[in-house]
């Protein structure tokens, strides 16, 4: 009855009664709805600029809605009538980074106080109201407990005297409202904005949602997701960390309730509309990223899905494949390549020109990233692959060099022991796998080209990665093609075997997570290197993949640009191929042609078509 009766309270009503030490509720959760309600960090003045700095340098779980002057305990912007002495539930006191005390009023140290600045900031209690009215179960409000506050494994961005990890609170969500939750908080920046994690909590460093760091443990029901959002109590950590001599903060869940209204419950996304998606089942991990690049990327897909040899390569086609593979890809820190396709057994070398430039081109732009990135491929084309890439690097086509290595099945667990450290499958080395034009396992074991052929004395097991990454949780995995024979493509088998000429006999029986079908499998490579520029270049996916924690990405923007690939690029590869006889793949032809393509205003057109999307 009484958390009924607090809901309807203006701001001011509430503050009365907290100060008057007559109320026995824990926490602040639902009162006052509709408005703001602020974490509250008290320390002394020498430190108030450098904590000031920490709050802008990572906004998420510290938007600062006010900062005092020192001794200001009133603070008529956010509420009239306020004393931050007496206004919150609970304090906490922090001596030297201890905990030392947990006070209702802090009127007895008014004469420290003088010296002391107080900073407000943002809390996720204020959102909680626009959940509900969005039809959104709150269980922390249903079950009439404090929200669930957990520790992470993520570092904050530091200043001079401030540093721990990210807190995040969670509140478990319908699996079908995670999308409209994401579109509900994201406006409201000020209150920590969109979630930072949805999903598996292991991947936040957080190992047991049953022992909470702070707060009460939350009972989800059977269809939740834990969803994670930034939490001020970050500020908390920092101060412990700190270890000031003395400083004040409030009790977790005993926020400072204002007089300002929640505006943002109006919702205005402004051109950036978060969209939800699944990339992952093991462990389950959604990503957001905003409608504007998913709409380019999907553009992305239409231009490169045109069927110039009219293989019946559209009927593989599945839509929002290269979304969700360079989603999942764009989380992943290191990646593993692989390309070759010894169509041509009876020249040496036997691979065709389809398959490296797309592989090129994607490592050049994960590399641009960040990320750590190898080629595996077949040992007899170790030297080959070499050869290329140092004359790839010495024309500008690649930045720096790729490591080239290659796969050896010796045992039962080989696989594994490759994919992870000492075959530990919680530790993978790479944690997505890539294949571009990479000859795949047709169903009896044997590998073959489009006419039938087998090739199995050219190809090493590289599928067994594959095949193993499927068990192992935090590897992904994606497979590019255009015939239906490359691996990963055993996802689309059965409209290979309908639609493909041969496809009975030479289908792909290995399945990657994403299959993504192009009229030339090097078209794939240059939509995932633009695809992944157009994804960290979105203001809503740049911050998911940070944590809302450091600074925006987005300054890098002209590097990643550069590492795009380009018709003049893409001409220069294409010269080197041919210099060591790397020849296309339909005709064995060593003219400036893929796949019996002119490069001229057929691959030519495809990559400026693709820049004009990506760059627009």
């Amino acid at each position: 009855m009484i958390i009924s009766y607090l809901r309807t309270l203006l701001p001011s009503a509430v503050r009365k009664l907290i100060r008057s030490d007559k109320l026995t509720i824990k926490n602040t959760s639902g009162m006052s709805e509709g408005f703001k309600q602020a974490n509250v960090i008290i320390l002394h003045k020498s430190l108030a600029d450098d904590f000031e700095r920490f709050c802008h340098a990572n906004e998420g779980p510290l938007p600062l809605l006010y900062r005092s002057k020192p001794g200001e305990w009133k603070c008529p912007n956010l509420g009239a009538d306020s004393d931050i002495r007496t206004d919150c539930l609970q304090y906490r006191k922090y001596e030297n980074g201890l905990c030392t005390g947990i006070l209702t009023s802090l009127k007895e140290y008014s004469e420290q106080l003088k010296d002391m600045v107080t900073f407000y900031l943002g809390c996720s209690f204020t959102f909680e109201k626009a959940i509900q009215k969005a039809g959104i179960p709150v269980r922390n409000v249903e079950q009439k407990c404090n929200v669930s506050m957990y520790k992470t494994a993520l570092p904050c961005h530091n200043s001079e005297h401030f540093n721990c990890n990210l807190v995040v609170s969670m509140r478990p969500i319908p699996k079908d409202s995670l999308e409209m939750v994401v579109q509900t908080t994201y406006p409201m920046k000020e209150s920590h904005g969109a979630p930072v994690h949805l999903g598996n909590p292991g991947l936040l460093g957080i190992k047991d949602l049953s022992k909470v760091d702070y707060g009460d443990e939350v009972q989800a029901h059977p269809e939740d997701v834990p969803v994670f959002w930034a939490c001020g109590v970050t500020g908390v950590e920092a101060i412990s960390n700190c270890k000031s001599p003395l400083a004040f903060t409030h009790a977790p869940g005993c926020m400072f309730i204002t007089d300002l209204k929640d505006k943002n419950a109006a919702v205005d996304y402004g051109k950036e509309i978060p969209e939800v998606y699944c990339i992952s089942q093991n462990p389950l991990h959604y990503s957001i990223t905003s409608a504007t690049a998913v709409n380019k990327i999907r553009r992305l897909e239409e231009i490169i899905g045109v069927d110039p040899g009219n293989r019946g390569v559209k009927h593989l086609y599945q839509q929002g494949e290269l979304l969700k593979a360079c989603l999942s890809i764009s989380h992943a820190r290191s990646v593993l390549i692989t390309t070759g396709f010894p169509t041509h057994f009876n020249y040496e070398p036997p691979d065709e020109n389809d398959g490296p430039p797309g592989a090129f081109a994607v490592a050049a732009m994960l590399k641009a990233l960040g990320k750590d990135v190898a080629i595996v491929t077949d040992q007899r084309a170790i030297n080959l692959n070499e050869k290329i890439i140092k004359e790839a690097v010495k024309q500008g086509i690649l930045k720096t060099p790729v490591p080239v290595i290659s796969y050896h099945s010796d045992s039962a667990d080989s696989a594994l022991h490759f994919l992870c450290e000492d075959g530990n499958p919680e530790k993978p080395k790479f944690n997505h796998l890539l294949a571009i034009e990479r000859a795949g396992m047709a169903a009896d074991g044997n590998y073959y080209n489009a006419r039938k052929v087998n090739m199995k004395h050219l190809v090493d097991p590289i599928d067994e990665l594959f095949v193993a990454a499927r068990s192992i949780p935090g590897i992904t995995s994606t497979g590019i093609g255009d015939g239906g024979n490359e691996l990963g493509m055993g996802k689309v088998k059965e409209a290979v075997k309908k639609y493909i000429k041969n496809g009975d006999i030479i289908a792909c029986d290995i399945e990657a997570d994403f299959a993504i079908t192009a009229g030339v499998s090097n078209w794939g490579g240059y939509a995932v290197a633009c695809a992944l520029y157009i994804l960290n270049t979105c203001e809503v996916h740049d911050r998911y993949l940070r944590k809302a924690i450091g600074f925006s990405r987005l300054s890098e923007k002209a590097s990643w640009a550069s590492a795009l690939p380009s018709v003049l690029k893409e001409e220069k590869l294409l010269d080197i191929l041919r210099q060591h006889e790397i020849r296309s793949g339909v005709t064995a032809s060593l003219e400036m042609e893929v796949d019996g393509l002119p490069f001229y205003d057929t691959h030519s057109l495809i990559i400026e078509k693709l820049l004009q999307e990506t760059v627009k």
